[in-house]
């Protein structure tokens, strides 16, 4: 009875979180990714633009906690928060918004995997292809820095597009919609459509 009132209240939750809290919580994933690129950003302007190496490029918050960056658990920490929210979110999102969702869904999977491998690495010193420290698969071959540049734009394309496709729906697509997220036609711009003068 305990586990039936627990998966119900993590159903009730979940549902709320696609229909009543859909709008809410896009908002805050997206500000949460946007703080993310903005570290990755720094990044690279450190690397890039500034001429530091890359052990003192930090980004942001890295410069006062340099933990930050060096930590394996707080990448992978964030790379499952992505996935997960990627997961629970996408039942609020139809037709195109959907499809494009779970592309950026699926790339952020092998972005998580990746994470994975390197925290595995971490804790246990066995590194990739007897590497000087961990490695993910395709950082044997890119940078690091250039890779998560890389996968963060591959994953935040494909979520644009599905938001602006979520935030603008056909009529079709919003009479499937259970949230209120659809941004609402202006009353003239309605009847203009109509042929209403």
């Amino acid at each position: 009875m305990v586990e039936t009132q627990r998966r119900g209240g993590w159903k009730a939750f979940s549902e709320k979180l696609n229909t009543d809290w859909h709008k809410a919580a896009l908002l805050l994933y997206t500000v949460v990714v946007l703080a993310h690129w903005a570290e990755h950003i720094a990044q690279a302007i450190q690397i890039y633009a500034l001429d530091w190496t890359v052990p003192e490029a930090r980004g942001v918050l890295g410069m006062p906690f340099p933990w930050l960056v060096t930590s394996e658990w707080m990448h992978y920490g964030y790379a499952i928060l992505m996935m997960v929210s990627f997961i629970i979110l996408r039942h609020g999102f139809v037709g195109r918004a959907k499809t494009w969702w779970k592309v950026a869904m699926w790339i952020q999977v092998w972005h998580h995997f990746e994470h994975l491998l390197l925290l595995l690495q971490a804790l246990t010193g066995a590194n990739l292809m007897g590497a000087a420290k961990p490695s993910s698969i395709v950082q044997l071959l890119i940078p690091r820095v250039e890779l998560h540049l890389f996968y963060n734009t591959i994953v935040f394309i494909p979520m644009v597009i599905a938001m602006v496709y979520h935030l603008r729906p056909s009529a079709e697509e919003r009479a499937m919609m259970r949230c209120a997220c659809a941004l609402r036609h202006t009353e003239p711009a309605a009847k203009a459509k109509a042929g209403v003068a």
